[in-house]
């Protein structure tokens, strides 16, 4: 399941700087549409819709037991140089069942601790300078995430649309998959299983996620 919060925080971070590579558009003196000049990407930053956006993971176990989840809360902005940071809070995990969330807190994420996960992503502003509204773009995006102390480099695909001047959305073009070991969390998923008394909990999950951003 960590996995999942790490894939999602990555993918946040992609998405983001995505966003922040997306110029807006101008009206000319006939009151048509023209791609704005490629300037670096932000006058301002872009910001996580959060209510827009989610974040989603698959959790199977038994071997053949597959179950939807997600994180409920996540924040983040690109800056105008490109630097992309994304927050995701660990106690709004949500698996749909209330002990469940609580032993992802308290016993997988240790939440008292370590609040959220982080995602880092460094982007060329002038890569989506001529992004204009209606283009829809797909772009490998490389991203740092951290949790519960440790760091992994985590590589995804995401496909970014911009839907007006200052709105962007960015989806996983096909899920990404992380491992527990990636993160040094298989101690605290053979914990999970021995609690839940089941014979096995997948390792890796797959992540996908929808994240609109506006400026």
């Amino acid at each position: 399941m960590t996995h999942s919060l790490r894939l999602i925080a990555c993918s946040a971070a992609l998405g983001l700087a995505l966003v922040a590579c997306s110029p807006a558009s101008e009206s000319n003196s006939a009151g048509e549409t023209a791609a704005a000049p490629a300037t670096p990407a932000a006058e301002g930053e872009w910001t996580i819709d959060s209510a827009a956006s989610h974040l989603d993971y698959v959790s199977i176990k038994a071997g053949e037991v597959a179950e939807a989840n997600r994180f409920e809360k996540l924040t983040g902005t690109v800056g105008a140089d490109g630097a992309a940071r994304v927050e995701i809070d660990l106690a709004s995990v949500n698996t749909g069942v209330e002990i469940r969330d609580e032993r992802m807190r308290e016993i997988f994420f240790q939440v008292a601790d370590f609040p959220s996960a982080t995602v880092t992503a460094q982007l060329d502003p002038q890569q989506f300078a001529a992004l204009e509204v209606g283009q829809v773009v797909v772009q490998p995006l490389a991203a740092k995430v951290a949790v519960k102390g440790m760091e992994a480099d985590v590589a995804a695909e995401v496909q970014v649309a911009r839907v007006s001047d200052d709105r962007v959305i960015a989806t996983t073009t096909r899920p990404i998959i992380i491992t527990t070991d990636m993160f040094g969390l298989t101690d605290e998923l053979g914990e999970l299983r021995a609690l839940a008394q089941l014979p096995s909990i997948s390792p890796a999950v797959p992540v996908t996620f929808t994240l609109a951003f506006t400026r």
